[in-house]
């Protein structure tokens, strides 16, 4: 497929080594491959180069918003795509961002691309894992930067369009990488939720909390459909949610 000049790849990553090449191999399609390295410690630097990316190395960024910043400033293209190192662009997908960034229609300036979730082997379709929108492709122009330090959100002008054809995301973690990242992740959310002067928990705040995320997981979204894998994973949910107000509560009381 021939490279298109006006397309750049952003991709952060920390420790990629089993994933990222991969995901440049879904990017045979882009002008060049940002990567913006936080701090790796592998070979994620010398796959990376291997598969002809442009590699910086940028630990002073704090949160996904400075690294996705930095991204924003290195790349080249007049659109710029981000991606993760654990996704995959699909074949249609490829053809659907370059009809897009080639056609003269000004109607959008920014694009949400549905997200198939490879959990433990299997595409997810319920308990709310699909289509699981992100936004990720956008004029450059038009994106003015990322704010945010847990749950990024972009800044544009203009108007949000949505494409058909999805990235995969493959997530190759088990119960004990999912656990580790709940423990660091968890800690930010409650940090941000004391930050913005969340009620004190208690047991009622916890028991609605965790209803709220099972109601939406198992009834709403009908995870049972999923078989055993995606009742696990609703029921991890609701665990992952607790622990976040749970951290919450220690913060609360330590003030």
């Amino acid at each position: 497929m021939k490279k298109q000049i006006q397309l750049s790849a952003i991709i952060v990553v920390k420790d990629e080594e089993k994933m990222i090449s991969e995901c440049l191999q879904s990017l045979d399609f882009v002008g060049e491959v940002v990567v913006i390295d936080t701090g790796s410690t592998d070979n994620t630097k010398k796959i990376a180069e291997k598969h002809g990316a442009r590699v910086i190395i940028y630990t002073s960024g704090k949160s996904y918003s400075d690294w996705r910043n930095k991204g924003l400033a290195e790349s080249k293209g007049s659109w710029v795509l981000y991606i993760d190192a654990d996704e995959r662009v699909s074949i249609k997908l490829k053809q659907e961002i370059l009809r897009t960034i080639t056609s003269r229609s000004d109607q959008y300036s920014a694009y949400a691309i549905p997200r198939s979730n490879i959990i433990f082997g299997k595409a997810f379709r319920h308990g709310g894992w699909w289509p699981d929108y992100v936004k990720r492709l956008y004029q450059k122009n038009a994106l003015k930067k990322w704010t945010g330090n847990l749950h990024e959100e972009p800044v544009f002008e203009g108007e949000l369009g949505h494409l058909d054809n999805h990235l995969d995301h493959v997530k190759h973690e088990t119960i004990f990488e999912m656990v580790e990242k709940t423990n660091k992740w968890s800690l930010i959310e409650a940090q941000l939720m004391l930050d913005a002067k969340h009620p004190p928990m208690n047991i009622r705040r916890f028991l609605t909390a965790m209803f709220r995320e099972f109601w939406y997981r198992m009834i709403r979204h009908a995870a049972f459909l999923d078989g055993k894998a995606g009742i696990m994973m609703a029921i991890y949910q609701v665990f992952s949610r607790f622990v976040s107000y749970a951290k919450l509560w220690e913060l609360q009381i330590k003030k």
